[in-house]
């Protein structure tokens, strides 16, 4: 039998009329265990990787957007619209091309990584460039979906949160229980808020006997709910979470505070250490963004913060193909070498 994608799984959690159902066959990500990077960093827990850059366009973002394009499916719009950094505008042109709606995309003036555009372009969206940053391009594209035939996509369209809560009820269905810390990247916030949704009601239902702390991480050049105030001009290598006014602030705060977890920032260098090893030593190739969560664990585990034997699930929120330039850039260049096998067996190390 085919997996049906996340809305039928958890249609109690996600009503929608089944002829409205938009669906690439999103979620059932891989939860993989980390193996020889917690030996080799020496780190006393259990680690493990949801993979979200499994999903069909190669990010968490296709969990919201199936139930955001259903529902705004089912109510009759036209066409759907958003503001995007990359994996949002994928995600939506994608899914409207599925379901036979216009795709609207408003990406800021540079910084967005060429995969992600590609990837909305091929699917026939209609893509704009504003002169300014993402917090700019939100606030146009909100005003156009005032329009009564256009759907607002981004995560303050609260379908987005209620899809995305769908991993949280993966990785308790995979573990048997909620792990003790979920670690996970933070940029608009949004799926920080879903997570602990959906931790809280596989809780509440009694499919968990536990909730997880949750712990989030901003990049140290865009990380506004870290300092207090909001970035005018965030900057950061993960582009992903160059966000300098997260729409889902005060909730992300809220989840924060209520799980006995935080909000804390890394620094690129830390994000990019942490990008490399999970790629060359657990073998996952994943984007810049993703690794945020990865360099958060390896920064609190530095400062003797977990107890042996405590579980933590990283979010990877996106594949590293999304931003390859990133990953040629981070790796040294071909070995130029003759045709004969001599030559390439002189720089083994055998």
């Amino acid at each position: 039998m085919l997996y049906p994608g996340i809305i039928k799984k958890y249609l109690d959690f996600l009503p929608v009329a089944e002829t409205s159902i938009v669906t690439l066959h999103e979620g059932n990500t891989p939860l993989f265990e980390s193996q020889r990077l917690v030996k080799e960093l020496k780190l006393p827990i259990k680690l493990f990787y949801k993979l979200e850059g499994l999903n069909p366009t190669g990010s968490f973002k296709d969990r919201g957007m199936t139930y955001a394009v259903s529902k705004a499916h089912e109510a009759g719009f036209k066409a759907v619209i958003c503001a995007s950094t990359g994996n949002t505008s994928a995600a939506a042109a994608a899914y409207a091309a599925r379901a036979g709606m216009q795709a609207l995309v408003v990406i800021p003036k540079g910084k967005v990584a060429l995969g992600k555009l590609a990837q909305a372009q091929i699917h026939g969206a209609k893509v704009f460039q504003v002169d300014g940053n993402f917090d700019q391009a939100l606030n146009v594209v909100k005003e156009v979906a005032e329009h009564p035939k256009v759907s607002l996509v981004n995560s303050i369209n609260p379908y987005r949160l209620m899809g995305q809560q769908s991993a949280a009820f993966e990785i308790v269905e995979s573990l048997g229980d909620a792990p003790d810390y979920h670690f996970i990247p933070v940029g608009n916030a949004g799926n920080i808020v879903a997570y602990w949704r959906g931790y809280k009601k596989f809780y509440e239902i009694a499919k968990a006997k536990k909730l997880p702390k949750m712990c989030g991480f901003q990049a140290a050049g865009a990380a506004p709910i870290v300092e207090g105030h909001v970035i005018e001009h965030p900057e950061t290598v993960a582009t992903a979470i160059r966000i300098g006014n997260p729409a889902n602030w005060k909730f992300a705060e809220e989840v924060a505070a209520e799980s006995q977890g935080f909000i804390k920032a890394v620094t690129d260098e830390e994000i990019l250490d942490a990008y490399r090893k999970v790629a060359q030593i657990d073998g996952y190739f994943c984007e810049p963004a993703s690794a945020a969560s990865l360099a958060g664990v390896i920064k609190m585990a530095q400062s003797g913060f977990f107890k042996s034997g405590d579980t933590v699930v990283c979010t990877l929120t996106g594949h590293g193909l999304k931003d390859p330039d990133q990953a040629i850039q981070q790796s040294p260049p071909p070995i130029p070498i003759s045709a004969d096998a001599q030559a390439l067996l002189k720089h083994i190390n055998l």
